[in-house]
């Protein structure tokens, strides 16, 4: 699949307020996060509607605000150029109102918005973006990170693609797919014919390219994938089983497990060169890698002491630790985009969870709880995980939940699906 070329031109600020001046705003820190009433009425012009669409699915879904129903609105199609008539809006509950205009001029498409805080009846924020029309739905998601961002503090995440496991067919014939969609669902394509087993893809943080394991009769590959390109090609072969691949921060090299024997270990690979690094010489099953942001550690999967625990190393292979000691099994860690957090899946008894820690293994909380949860990944912010949950005798479905834990939701693609890694934002 080729990533279409993206002509965004960002046209400046018309009015931003200084942030200490607004009152209206999203306190994500808060233990009890009450959604915005916020009102996205109908943009006017071609594919007004549409966008004012996704840009009310993209700010629900977040779980911080509360879009006002259209229904329920007097007035759409707002003139930009002119002030809203404030009293309405606050007439139907609204903090916050976004308003908008799409034009197509020389082939372009031009949509400028303005965010007002109701109440206040301030503008805070104005903006025009430019592209091509095909690219409407990635100008909604550029304008819904906007609104994030000023509302909230924190960067949106709404610019971005999960790729992941389709999954069909029975438990004894499984056809597993590698999948690829925009954050919210739309444009689901499929990168692989089904002919073979496709497990743990993983986007790199620095471009737009995956990294997977394919799964044959004959053994198991590792493969890179350009999304822009549809170029694919092979790490090489390998003595024994290849599995978990993930990109270092930098996106210059994979680490992945390599098992032989009954024993796995994890292996570094420069991919400039191909040369490898072993890193892990233990007599377990280390797996999992997974860098942090600086490029300095590696997080990883082991039962060198017995039981699955996580572990942090540096990038050389020196210095393990265990970080994990409460009661249960932990699999699958991932390092966090800022830093701050390690995500984990745990086992206690017959339930799973979504869990996360500090890097030094403290503050641990579980977010999560049920038959099976599974294979945690970040949106590029830090504040939402998106992951696999499976029920007895059904399908697995991706779901998403943020860093508080309460923010609970299923993701929004009908199909059965698993293994879920979220892109960086897209340029």
């Amino acid at each position: 699949m080729r990533l279409k070329t993206l002509i965004l031109a960002f046209m400046g600020s018309l009015l931003i307020l200084n942030p200490a001046s607004a009152q209206v705003v999203v306190d994500v820190n808060k233990g009890d996060i009450r959604p915005m009433p916020i009102a996205v009425p109908e943009f006017s012009g071609e594919r007004g509607g549409d966008i004012s669409k996704v840009i009310t699915g993209n700010l629900e879904r977040s779980g911080l605000f509360a879009p006002i129903p259209t229904q329920g609105m007097d007035q759409t199609h707002l003139d930009i150029a002119i002030q809203p008539q404030f009293e309405t809006w606050k007439g139907l509950n609204a903090q916050a109102l976004i308003n908008g205009n799409v034009q197509l001029e020389n082939g372009q498409l031009k949509v400028d918005f303005r965010l007002w805080d109701v109440f206040s009846q301030t503008q805070l924020l104005g903006l025009q973006f430019t592209s091509t029309p095909e690219n409407w739905r990635r100008i909604a998601h550029k304008i819904s990170d906007a609104v994030y961002e000023r509302l909230t503090g924190e960067k949106g995440y709404f610019d971005t693609r999960i790729v992941f496991v389709s999954e069909s067919g029975g438990r004894l014939n499984r056809t597993k797919t590698l999948a690829i969609m925009d954050q919210d669902g739309a444009n689901p394509s499929y990168l692989t014919d089904g002919s073979y087993i496709v497990m743990s893809p993983r986007f790199s943080a620095t471009s737009q390219e995956i990294t997977y394991m394919a799964l044959r009769p004959e053994g198991s590959s590792i493969y890179l994938f350009n999304l822009e390109t549809a170029r694919r090609e092979s790490l090489g072969q390998f003595p024994g089983m290849v599995f978990a691949p993930r990109f270092s921060s930098d996106g210059g090299k994979v680490a992945f497990a390599v098992e032989r024997g009954g024993n796995s270990d994890i292996v570094l690979m420069d991919l400039k060169s191909r040369t490898t690094q072993r890193l892990t010489t233990d007599p377990a099953i280390d797996t999992s890698p997974s860098f942090s942001p600086d490029g300095n550690r590696i997080v990883f999967n082991s039962d060198r002491g017995g039981s699955p625990q996580i572990y942090v190393m540096n990038i050389d292979g020196t210095g393990a630790r265990r970080i994990s000691f409460s009661p249960g099994r932990y699999t699958s860690p991932v390092w966090s985009p800022s830093g701050d957090f390690i995500a984990f899946t745990k086992q206690t008894g017959g339930s799973f969870h979504i869990g996360i820690m500090r890097p030094d293994g403290t503050d641990e909380r579980l977010l999560t709880t049920s038959y099976l949860d599974e294979g945690p990944t970040w949106a590029p912010n830090g504040r939402v995980l998106m992951f696999s949950r499976e029920s007895p005798g059904a399908e697995p479905k991706l779901w998403t939940v943020d860093v508080t834990g309460r923010i609970l939701r299923p993701a929004p693609y009908p199909g059965a699906a698993s293994d879920p890694a979220w892109s960086p934002l897209i340029n």
